[in-house]
């Protein structure tokens, strides 16, 4: 759809909104296998409920595609996709506040502005990922379980599906337990949206106004590539304090911090790069699909709602 005329009419909110839900969903599917391995090598070194109870013997996972290898020998192929009801529905409530809104709240801050600073941008980040967080967590919550959870045995299974896992996580750790892990998510995905969304602002800006580029496809895929890799080396410790938090079992850690500390004295600070080369494949993937789709999305949906002005 590159070649869309930019229509005379900015994107609304409400087709950012949609479009941004609609091509995190996307992404997510083309992504989610890189995504659970990532969950796998973070978990790894830390005994998951099953084998503490020896259910599961443990599995050791190596690198990216040794640990999908592993997980489809041991497991089957539908394992790379455990959780991924939860996953889409948490992109579909998740991205379309956290990116969809992202233009509407920077304009809220500088008050109409055409001039727009870091401080207002980066506030915008933060905002838009706060909103998110506290909006989707449950559904974050659940998709890190199914995805930490081995499957090699049936007994092992934590939960039967994405209904029974909301209900087992609010009957047996109480409505709270849905919203467990808010505290990092927050802290990630402030970080994360930040970098993500201010790195791909500023590199969209910077190739439009210094190189021969255009608003269209080669453009975009720069952008999210660079925003990608930023946000993989900035916010990787808090993912994966934030995926063993959620992960773990209820008292299993007394806070964060206990997390935190408790890897760093087992596990050394490499602890907190565990799945980096997942992380990036899959957040440098996951961006350049996202983006490029979500521009794409919008051009389509303005040059609908255009061609449907016009004719009324």
């Amino acid at each position: 759809m590159v070649g869309f005329q930019p229509v005379d009419v900015p994107p609304t909110a409400a087709v950012k909104f949609v479009g941004a839900g609609t091509a995190a969903c996307i992404a997510d599917l083309l992504t989610f296998p890189l995504d659970t391995a990532k969950v796998r090598l973070q978990v790894q070194g830390e005994a998951s409920i099953s084998e503490a109870i020896g259910r599961v013997p443990a599995v050791k996972y190596r690198g990216v595609f040794g640990t999908i290898v592993t997980m489809v020998r041991t497991e089957g192929p539908l394992s790379l996709y455990s959780g991924l009801v939860a996953g889409l529905q948490r992109q579909m409530s998740f991205a379309s506040v956290r990116i969809g809104l992202y233009d509407s709240v920077k304009q809220f801050y500088t008050k109409g502005s055409d001039h727009v600073g870091i401080s207002s941008r980066l506030l915008a980040g933060c905002t838009t990922g706060g909103m998110a967080v506290a909006l989707a967590q449950p559904t974050d919550v659940v998709k890190v379980r199914f995805q930490a959870q081995a499957r090699s045995n049936e007994y092992a299974r934590r939960y039967c599906g994405t209904i029974d896992a909301y209900k087992t996580i609010a009957k047996e750790e109480g409505i709270r337990g849905l919203w467990k892990g808010t505290g990092p998510n927050i802290a990630r995905n402030a970080i994360v949206n930040c970098t993500e969304l201010v790195t791909y602002d500023f590199i969209k800006d910077f190739l439009l106004t210094s190189t021969p580029l255009s608003d269209n496809l080669p453009c975009h895929f720069l952008s999210a590539f660079g925003a990608g890799l930023c946000t993989t080396v900035i916010a990787s410790p808090v993912d994966v304090v934030k995926t063993r938090y959620m992960n773990s079992a209820l008292g299993q850690y007394s806070s964060v911090l206990n997390c935190a500390a408790a890897m760093m004295a087992k596990e050394g600070p490499l602890a907190f790069y565990k799945g980096f080369m997942p992380s990036f494949l899959r957040l440098g993937s996951w961006n350049v699909v996202m983006f490029v789709t979500y521009e794409q999305l919008k051009r389509a949906l303005m040059a609908a709602n255009h061609s449907r002005a016009a004719l009324l």
